[in-house]
């Protein structure tokens, strides 16, 4: 699944490159633009006291990004367990990889005050499956 956006000026940094927290937000945002994809977006997930709350994140930077570039940000899943699942996203501009990280999340239910693991439904696995690497 694609994520498209523009660098932006304050995405940048005094040498003019991007800052490298930002590719951890657009992580972030992609993540949240692949559940809307599939058709349940975070509000409604947070309406129903689900949250994905992240467990581990890194990312690799290959060559920087420049202000008012497009990136198109590519997240696919690597693996989905009981509990867990793992997004790795690319982020290119043209054809050039400017990153590739990867987020590994819970399926959390926030009922009584206290963030608890739960299996993630069956439907919502396997409307995931088909993002899968190599599927």
């Amino acid at each position: 699944m694609d994520y498209r956006f523009k660098i932006r000026f304050g995405d940048t940094d005094a040498a003019g490159i991007v800052f490298y927290p930002n590719y951890y937000r657009w992580m972030d945002e992609a993540t949240h633009e692949f559940f809307n994809n599939l058709g349940i977006p975070t509000d409604q997930l947070m309406a129903e006291k689900i949250a994905t709350p992240l467990l581990e994140a890194h990312c690799v930077f290959k060559l920087p990004g420049f202000f008012n570039r497009e990136i198109v940000l590519t997240t696919k899943v690597e693996f989905i367990r009981e509990k867990v699942f793992k997004l790795v996203h690319r982020f290119h501009d043209g054809d050039t990889v400017l990153a590739e990280g990867y987020e590994v999340r819970a399926w959390v239910s926030l009922e009584g005050g206290r963030p608890t693991s739960q299996p993630i439904p069956d439907e919502i696995k396997e409307k995931m499956h088909q993002h899968l690497i190599g599927g």
